[in-house]
């Protein structure tokens, strides 16, 4: 009994330290297919789901897709010249200068932003926040609360992008149930090109490429 279980972690360590060097020290095809292969299931199996668990959202990294909440010059963007050709959007529906100034990420985002996000309990949420929902498309939306309403202990958010003109009519009146979470954090601006270029091809003409304002 001894013996076999000395054999066996005998194996174990020859097994671990033949892992150990072709994920790190073997520098073959083999090697570097291995380590790709590795990398892949664990971020995909391992570190997604333990970031999820820990966020408390089913998307802790979002990539922003579109140019829905862009502003001219993004990061380097004037603010006040901004929120002065948009005031008038923002005054129709009761949002003034003053309280837009205390938003964050007051001065947008922008297509290929990776985004930090963050589990969102509905009664926590408040005007200006950016939150990611379910709206029945392809992919999940990420645009700026500007009303929240409250009827019978369930809560209803209505939200609108800072570079669109107007509401889509997915996101005048979205349940709660539909969140799966709030911005926390623009991790990298731009990086998510790197995916999202793969995939350009295949959207509607007038919505590839770099972003402009509306």
């Amino acid at each position: 009994m001894e013996d076999r279980l000395k054999k066996t972690g005998n194996y174990i360590k020859r097994f671990f330290k033949q892992f150990w060097n072709l994920l790190w020290k073997d520098d073959s095809f083999r090697g570097w297919l291995f380590s790709i292969i590795f990398l892949f299931i664990f971020i995909k199996f391992v570190f997604f789901p333990v970031l999820s668990l820990v966020t408390g959202s089913s998307l802790p990294l979002a990539i922003v897709e579109s140019c829905s909440m862009y502003h001219d010059g993004n990061i380097f963007s004037d603010y006040a010249d901004w929120v002065k050709r948009h005031e008038s959007k923002y005054e129709s529906i009761n949002i003034n200068k003053s309280e837009f100034d205390r938003f964050r990420f007051k001065n947008g985002l922008n297509k290929g932003d990776i985004l930090f996000i963050v589990g969102a309990k509905p009664e926590k949420l408040k005007l200006g926040d950016i939150i990611i929902f379910n709206a029945g498309t392809q992919n999940p939306v990420i645009h700026r609360i500007i009303n929240i309403t409250k009827n019978n202990n369930e809560y209803t958010f209505s939200t609108i992008g800072d570079n669109n003109n107007g509401q889509l009519a997915s996101e005048i009146s979205i349940p709660e149930n539909k969140l799966i979470g709030k911005t926390a954090i623009r991790i990298t601006p731009y990086i998510g090109w790197i995916k999202l270029i793969f995939f350009e091809h295949l959207k509607p003409q007038s919505e590839r490429g770099l972003c402009h304002e509306n």
